[in-house]
């Protein structure tokens, strides 16, 4: 019977040690857009959130984004951005390219949540791999969800939308 206690105890403490490992920063914003533009970063550039735009944010986010402007980067027809999205509670930021009005890379840089760390793997970002933007705000192809990982999920959705959207607004 202790045996079996502290076998339990053992594997609680395990899985308990997990969650704060899980959190972090995986890649710092600047060294993914130096591997994104080959260490050639263009020029920052802003979007300003008003009008239609902000309009836009709030049917996608159900809240307002909290900045008046958005940086990007821009080379050619290809952009990267740099959002953040609370999933239950804290941030997540996440870095996302978009070539041609579809999704190139979705890359989950730093992210504060205790759970639904499962987003930053290439299993779940790899399905917005050339997602394009639909009407109603949605992408063309369904993202599956992660068991136990929803409000992340979601996050990284809308973010993934609102870059396409961006996106479509600054290569007008």
């Amino acid at each position: 019977m202790k045996r079996n206690v502290n076998y339990l105890l053992f594997i609680s403490l395990c899985i308990y040690a997990i969650y704060p490992a899980a959190r972090g920063t995986y890649q710092e914003p600047e060294d993914f857009l130096n591997e994104v533009f080959n260490n050639n970063i263009p020029q920052v550039e802003k979007l300003w959130i008003k009008g239609e735009v902000r309009d836009k944010v709030r049917s996608v986010l159900d809240h307002d984004l909290g900045v008046l402007r958005v940086s990007y980067w821009r080379k050619e027809n290809r952009t990267a951005w740099i959002l953040e999205e609370i999933g239950k509670s804290l941030p997540i930021t996440v870095g996302i390219v978009v070539n041609d009005n579809k999704i190139e890379t979705v890359r989950i840089l730093i992210f504060r949540e205790s759970r639904g760390w499962e987003v930053r793997y290439p299993f779940f970002t790899d399905q917005f791999s050339e997602a394009t933007l639909v009407d109603n705000n949605e992408l063309e192809n369904g993202i599956d969800g992660i068991s136990g990982a929803t409000l992340s999920v979601r996050a990284v959705t809308r973010l993934t939308i609102l870059a396409l959207y961006f996106h479509q607004q600054v290569s007008q």
